[in-house]
């Protein structure tokens, strides 16, 4: 089943040039590549490659003070039944928080469920301020392998037709949607505190 050109017309007009540019054409088929393609050419404006690190070009060094676990925040969580053993969940966590130059410490958390017992919770424990550093760098190594690998056994269940309507820009809208507000949020606010200029 191919897409509906005109659906797709109007799709792509609807879109800022933010937006626009966060798609990456190769993974369109061939129908929404000529219409992206069109889209393009008629705002007389090419769409620039992603730059090989994001991180790289904003990455800026934050001073982070020695008593930062008064201000930590909690960037994984797993509980364990019994004893006192770290998750191993937990531990790979911290492991690729370290390797990520984030500062991190494993702690032993202990709250009482709905009967009143105890149960342990090893928590990963990040300063304050690199909290939504370090949540996405867990996405990027330890979730997003393994939401990858579902999502091709998923594609690889699917028939041809059925394939054609799960390009990714639908499948996950509401994902391209969220960049698209988390990266016009951010340029609003340099722009605010006139930082382009």
């Amino acid at each position: 089943m191919q897409p509906d050109p005109e659906f797709l017309r109007q799709h792509y007009a609807a879109m800022s040039d933010e937006e626009l540019q966060s798609i990456d054409r190769a993974d369109l088929v061939k129908v929404a590549q000529q219409i992206y393609d069109e889209e393009v050419a008629t705002r007389e404006s090419s769409v620039p490659p992603p730059a090989e690190s994001a991180t790289a070009q904003f990455e800026e060094e934050i001073e982070i003070p020695d008593d930062w676990l008064d201000d930590a925040a909690e960037a994984y969580s797993r509980y364990v039944v019994r004893g006192t053993a770290p998750a191993p969940e937990a531990v790979h966590a911290r492991d690729v928080l370290e390797a990520a130059g984030i500062p991190c410490e494993l702690e032993l958390f202990e709250e009482p469920d709905q009967e009143e017992q105890m149960q342990h919770r090893w928590r990963v424990l990040v300063p304050g301020k690199l909290v939504h550093r370090a949540l996405s760098v867990i996405d990027r190594d330890i979730f997003n392998a393994e939401f990858e690998a579902e999502w091709r056994t998923h594609l690889e269940l699917l028939s041809d037709e059925e394939l054609q309507v799960m390009a990714p820009q639908y499948a996950f809208c509401g994902l391209y949607d969220r960049l698209a507000r988390i990266n016009r949020a951010y340029d609003q606010e340099r722009k605010r505190r006139r930082m382009d200029g």
